[in-house]
């Protein structure tokens, strides 16, 4: 590299770094990115400019959601220091601790662009978990202490990584050369180290958590799964399965039904078993494997306001009562038909009902009703408004510990009776010194924006309520 580059570009290569680096550690991924790839090939050919009603073909085919997990507020904000040189922040606040159907003692948030011209070049995100030691349902104190002290004597990134970063945050780009050597030291301070694990601090921390043990029982992070996107999820669960991988028993998230597809569905591979050095209590070094990596795919769908989350809540409640109270059906069975009763099944629906979150885009200006009481709805239905889905962008609590315990080997432990340790989106923002953006703001943003610009085009200067 010889010119500037920017901090966009910064994260197309940094997204195809990590790719690169994911498939050559884990084979198994390569092969779901071309399974992907070719669902959605099958896909477009089939529907035409439907399929990519929420993103381009380029968009979908690039699209990377990566997952990382840290151990304390320190490494957090280094983190966020890293991602930010490349144009990346936080978004939303999910705490795993209260989980269905497992709690993992984890609060994540997930680093990603914010504007929607940013997300439409390059949407990389990075869903981020930092492991919370000081809650006692699942540490006591005397592993609480021991387990801090562990983390806070390690370094994940080097100053020199964090100097580059702090550069291109603060400039917005870095020169060719700083460029190149942020990309190495970045892609290396994520990949899988070879440093042998202490076997015994492991499988004390592995009794509390799998994610624990993950996050603490080693002294380096690395790239739990990197996830692409799927045009058609059920087809490429097929897929998967028909080349003989192992998926774990379920998609994650909504289900499949005739409407409107909306939020996010995922699902992956099970966790494979990897070769790894171990450090026996005598000092020895010795072969095992373990494992903890896996390789997710995602659909995404329409953006919902919190009126429809509040209802996508409740509709998913719905089903693990019905699942409770009939066995012999599948959740997605139950699922679809909770759905049908529920959730309107077009996007007009979504949008006159005030569940999902769209874009407002001008048409023909003499289609604008006639005098002074126009209404939003009014301008779309006279087809002076187009309105357009926003994708959602972000993640789903209960399916990400859904896949973090399908791909566990037990479910650890858990006490209810003691009390957690405190943690919310403003204490996330004042332990990392900058901002948590909530992501229904900026889907609000977006939506007021563009109708802001479409009625300027159309000549209307306000709306009736």
């Amino acid at each position: 590299m010889t010119s500037a580059v920017s901090t966009t570009q910064l994260r197309t290569l940094f997204a195809e770094r990590l790719s690169s680096l994911f498939g050559s550690e884990v084979p198994a991924y390569t092969d779901l990115v071309e399974a992907s790839r070719q669902v959605n090939r099958e896909v477009l050919s089939k529907g035409g400019d439907a399929a990519v009603r929420l993103g381009s073909i380029e968009r979908v085919t690039a699209e990377r959601h990566g997952a990382i997990r840290v151990g304390s507020p320190r490494e957090l904000a280094q983190v966020a220091r890293v991602f930010a040189a490349i144009g990346m922040e936080p978004v939303g606040f999910y705490d795993l601790r209260d989980a269905f159907p497992q709690p993992v003692p984890v609060v994540s948030t997930a680093f990603r662009p914010i504007a929607s011209d940013e997300l439409a070049v390059n949407p990389f995100r990075v869903f981020t978990s930092m492991l919370v030691p000081e809650d006692r349902r699942f540490f006591d104190e005397d592993l609480q202490v021991r387990l801090t002290a562990s983390i806070e004597h390690r370094q994940l990134f080097p100053d020199e990584l964090l100097s580059l970063a702090d550069d291109a945050g603060r400039h917005g780009e870095l020169s060719g050369a700083d460029a190149e050597r942020f990309l190495e030291l970045s892609s290396k301070a994520f990949a899988l180290s070879p440093e042998p694990v202490d076997r015994a601090w492991y499988e004390e921390l592995e009794r509390v958590s799998g994610v624990a043990a993950d996050i603490g029982g080693v002294t380096t992070t690395h790239i739990n799964h990197l996830t692409p996107r799927v045009l058609d999820i059920d087809e490429l669960y097929r897929t998967m399965s028909d080349r003989g991988v192992a998926m774990i028993d379920e998609i994650q998230g909504p289900p499949r039904w005739e409407g409107p597809d909306v939020l996010l569905r995922q699902t992956s591979f099970r966790a494979l078993s990897e070769p790894r050095m171990f450090r026996e209590a005598d000092g020895s070094i010795g072969p095992g494997s373990l494992r903890v990596r896996f390789g997710e795919v995602e659909s995404r769908g329409i953006a919902l306001t919190p009126a429809g989350r509040d209802l996508y809540d409740t509709m998913v409640a719905e089903v693990d009562r019905s699942l409770a109270e009939l066995a012999a059906l599948t959740r997605q069975e139950c699922a679809v038909d909770v759905w049908r009763r529920n959730l309107p099944d077009s996007e007009r629906g979504l949008w006159r009902q005030g569940l999902g979150y769209f874009t407002y885009v001008a048409g023909d200006r003499s289609a604008v009703p006639r005098g002074q009481h126009r209404t939003l709805e009014m301008l779309v239905d006279a087809g002076a408004l187009a309105i357009e889905p926003i994708v959602y962008e972000d993640f789903l609590p209960r399916s990400a510990a859904g896949i973090f315990e399908s791909n566990l080997d037990d479910r650890g432990s858990f006490d209810g009776a003691h009390g957690g340790a405190p943690r919310d989106v403003e204490w996330m923002a004042a332990a990392i010194d900058r901002q948590v953006w909530r992501p229904e703001e900026l889907y609000e943003a977006q939506s007021a924006t563009s109708l802001d610009g479409a009625l300027t085009s159309l000549g209307v200067d306000a709306l009736s309520e």
